[in-house]
């Protein structure tokens, strides 16, 4: 599969909307995937082309905006000091930990919908982890000494507020080409994850919480289903705990609500909506945006992501990834509303952890012919061929709105 350019005729649509609205990714999209999230690289002139869309841009993201781990450290380091001060509004804008944690440019942060119980069990989970992960790592590295350990611990574990995480990406270093005992730590981390959940459920409401697995192959039963390692594809890779409903698509709800708020000066949904209110099914979500979005309210989207699955089981595939069901209902709200949504989706193969890749078997293991997801356009280049066009069309929109 070649790199092309993108159609002229989607980018005069995206320049000349009357009414537009990227949401987009983070990791694998602006972001290099990195095997350690801490040393995670944004390019200066992107924060800076994202500036210019003002009010037409969000991300959405299961990362977390602050923190030691947040995305707006990163922004931090690749800022000159009098580039990120608060007055000048440099941070990203747009929803984190699935859904959760919002924030606007200024870095003013506000989380609704979460109760103070669950935020100070979210609090405990990675000390409960702790233990758990390292007597998985001496059953299968009897070998590795306590330094050593200690030092995967902290790649590992991950102690974001909202979204505490599980990253195995440290450990699979160690196996290269070693499927199954990759796929044994996966089981191993997924029950250690799964007890914590049954913790949970005692401590808080039960049903509190959930566990996201990244990348995934959709769901059974509202769980989500863990892509084990193969011969070819390392699978899952993250196991976060998340606060129940703090999913993408209902971010997509929330981020529209505030994009119209700001625009019209009426939030659709109502001040006080957030992540919990959000209807379940894909189709209550559609049929509650039609009962109170207005058509001439309702921007263009641009979705952008990279974690998308899709493996056959027999005569059915199994469809996920995290950027899966935020992208799915951007294209079917653009269906529903007649508005020409745009879904790009971005190959993050080139980055340190395992991803299928387009230019080598094209959209094997991401996409199939009967999939209702479909792409306007693939960013073949990775992260480096999305940041310069986004940088472009930044601009281009900009100008095109001065004139207006």
């Amino acid at each position: 599969m070649k790199i092309k350019a993108i159609n002229p005729n989607i980018e005069k649509k995206i320049i000349n909307s009357k009414n537009l609205l990227f949401i987009q990714d983070i990791d694998g999209v602006c972001i290099p995937l990195v095997k350690d999230p801490l040393k995670r690289v944004l390019e200066r002139n992107y924060i800076l082309a994202s500036k210019l869309l003002e009010e037409e841009f969000f991300v959405l993201t299961c990362g977390e905006h602050e923190g030691k781990r947040g995305v707006n450290r990163i922004i931090e380091r690749a800022l000159n000091k009098e580039d990120y001060t608060t007055t000048k509004g440099f941070y990203l804008p747009g929803l984190a930990a699935c859904g959760v944690e919002y924030q606007d440019c200024q870095g003013n942060i506000s989380f609704e919908g979460i109760s103070q119980k669950e935020l100070n069990f979210l609090s405990k989970v990675p000390s409960i982890m702790r233990p758990e992960f390292i007597s998985i790592i001496k059953r299968f590295f009897p070998e590795m000494k306590n330094k050593e350990i200690e030092d995967h611990i902290q790649k590992s574990i991950c102690s974001t507020k909202f979204s505490p995480t599980i990253n195995l990406n440290s450990l699979f270093e160690l196996i290269k080409n070693n499927s199954e005992k990759t796929k044994a730590i996966q089981k191993e981390c997924l029950r250690m994850m799964e007890k914590i959940i049954s913790q949970a459920d005692l401590e808080c409401s039960k049903g509190s919480f959930f566990l996201h697995i990244s990348p995934n192959l959709g769901k059974s039963s509202s769980q989500e289903i863990m892509k084990f390692s193969t011969s070819k594809d390392i699978g899952s890779t993250d196991i976060q705990f998340l606060v129940r409903g703090a999913v993408k698509d209902a971010g997509v709800l929330c981020l529209l609500n505030k994009y119209i708020g700001k625009k019209t000066g009426v939030m659709p949904f109502g001040k006080e909506f957030n992540f919990r209110n959000v209807p379940e099914s894909t189709e209550e979500k559609i049929s509650f945006c039609k009962k109170y979005i207005k058509k001439d309210d309702m921007p263009m989207i641009l979705g952008v992501g990279d974690t998308v699955t899709s493996k056959k089981e027999g005569d059915l595939y199994q469809r996920g990834g995290s950027d899966r069901s935020f992208l799915e209902l951007i294209y079917l709200l653009g269906k529903e509303f007649e508005i020409e949504n745009k879904i790009f989706f971005v190959d993050s193969s080139s980055g340190e952890v395992f991803r299928p890749s387009t230019k080598e078997t094209g959209l094997e293991g991401i996409t199939d012919k009967d999939d209702i997801l479909k792409f306007d356009f693939i960013f073949q280049g990775g992260p480096k061929e999305y940041i310069n066009w986004f940088i472009n069309i930044s601009k281009k929109r900009y100008h095109a709105k001065k004139v207006v």
